[in-house]
C-alpha cells in the first residue's frame, strides 16, 4: 500500500502498520522481547515526526545485545496517535521509524518486526476510533505479533515507559514486563519490574540470557 507520494506502507488496515524487518528465520514457539518505540528505544520527543531529532536511550541497547545474541525475535509495539490526530502520516512514521532502526543497527542491534496502531479517538475520520484493540493497553498488537511468529507469549517479556505497556503485556498473556522509570508493582499474573538504574538493566539482560538458555536447553 502506497500513500499519494508513493511511500511503500506495511498498513494491514488504515490504522495498523506490521513490517516484517530482517531476514532472521526463528523456530516456533520462542518467547520474544517486546519492546515499546517512543521514551524507551528512542527519546521521546512528544509526538516524533523528525527523523533527523531521534536519538537513542543507550539503557535499552543491552537488552537489545541480549536477545540478539539469545536468538530472541525483539518486537517494537508502538501507539501512534500523532496520525490519528493529524500531526503527521504514515510516511513521515516510516521515514522516523527507518531513522530508529538505522541508529540501531550502528551500534550493532537489530528489530525483528514493528507493529504501529494510529487509532485514537481524539483522531478524525476513520482513525477516531476509541479502545481499538490493538492500541495500547489492549493487546492486540502483542497477540498479532505472536501469531505471525509462532510465539509462546507466557514467557516473552516486555518493556515499555507507560502503564499501558505494561498492562498490554499483562492482557497478552506475559509474566513480567519493566518499566522504564517507573516503580515495581505486582499484580496477578504479572510482575512489573522497574528499569531504571544499572542493576535494573543487568536483571532484564539476566532474564533474557536465561530464556536463551531454556530455548537451547
Amino acid at each position: 500500500m502506497a500513500d499519494k507520494a508513493g511511500t511503500p506502507h506495511q498498513l494491514t488496515e488504515l490504522g495498523v502498520w506490521i513490517e516484517r524487518t530482517g531476514g532472521r528465520v526463528f523456530p516456533p514457539h520462542l518467547p520474544a522481547l517486546f519492546l515499546d518505540r517512543d521514551g524507551t528505544i528512542n527519546v521521546d520527543t512528544d509526538y516524533p515526526g523528525d527523523p533527523a531529532e531521534i536519538e537513542l536511550r543507550s539503557r535499552i541497547l543491552p537488552a537489545i545485545a541480549a536477545a540478539n545474541r539469545a536468538g530472541i525475535p525483539v518486537v517494537v509495539v508502538t501507539n501512534q496517535s500523532g496520525i490519528a490526530r493529524g500531526y503527521f502520516g504514515w510516511s513521515v512514521f516510516a521515514a522516523v521509524n527507518g531513522r530508529v532502526l538505522d541508529l540501531l543497527g550502528d551500534q550493532g542491534v537489530f528489530v525483528d518486526m514493528v507493529l504501529a496502531c494510529a487509532y485514537h479517538e481524539a483522531g478524525s475520520g476513520p482513525l477516531a476510533v476509541s479502545d481499538h484493540p490493538m492500541r495500547k493497553p489492549n493487546p492486540g498488537m502483542l497477540v498479532e505479533a505472536g501469531k505471525r511468529l509462532d510465539l509462546d507469549l507466557q514467557r516473552s517479556l516486555i518493556v515499555g515507559d507507560k502503564l499501558a505497556d505494561m498492562q498490554a503485556g499483562r492482557r497478552a498473556g506475559l509474566a513480567q514486563g519493566w518499566l522504564v522509570d517507573g516503580e515495581a508493582a505486582v499484580q496477578p499474573g504479572f510482575a512489573i519490574r522497574r528499569l531504571q538504574d544499572d542493576d535494573d538493566l543487568a536483571g532484564l539482560v539476566t532474564a533474557i540470557e536465561i530464556l536463551g538458555r531454556d530455548d537451547m536447553s
